[in-house]
């Protein structure tokens, strides 16, 4: 498209849904959401940027290649069950550690969800640009 108008929109946009994509993800604990559709979110801001700009343009705000992107997100989630093993429980138990210094607990389904965050959104990028690279 070289629509002025669709161009600068997409690149308010992006930042937007991005924040808004990490914050579904976080509080998707508690409250509707987490990785799946948080993924989802942050991919619908770069498909926008992508319309607007094209793959090659898209390939250049994102810096990090995609495949890894998606095994870092497998790790994740990977790591997220193993460490459940090692304290001889059942794959993908929650576990939970005491950060006292921030008064929080952190455990493995934040580390799960990021990790399908991360699986879903490089998926969805690798699917989009393949798609538009192929015309």
């Amino acid at each position: 498209m070289t629509s002025l108008i669709f161009k600068t929109a997409s690149n308010v946009v992006l930042p937007i849904t991005l924040l808004f994509s990490i914050w579904v993800l976080f509080s998707g604990h508690n409250l509707p959401g987490g990785g799946f559709i948080g993924g989802l979110i942050g991919a619908s801001g770069f498909a926008l940027y992508l319309i607007a700009y094209g793959a090659k343009a898209l390939r250049n705000i994102v810096k990090i290649d995609l495949n890894l992107l998606l095994a870092l997100g497998l790790l994740c989630i990977l790591s997220s069950g193993l460490l459940s093993l090692l304290q001889k429980k059942i794959f993908l138990t929650a576990m939970w550690i005491n950060m006292k210094f921030i008064d929080a607990y952190v455990g493995t389904p934040i580390l799960f969800d990021m990790g399908i965050y991360l699986v879903v959104l490089s998926s969805i990028l690798i699917i989009m640009l393949a798609l538009e690279e192929s015309i």
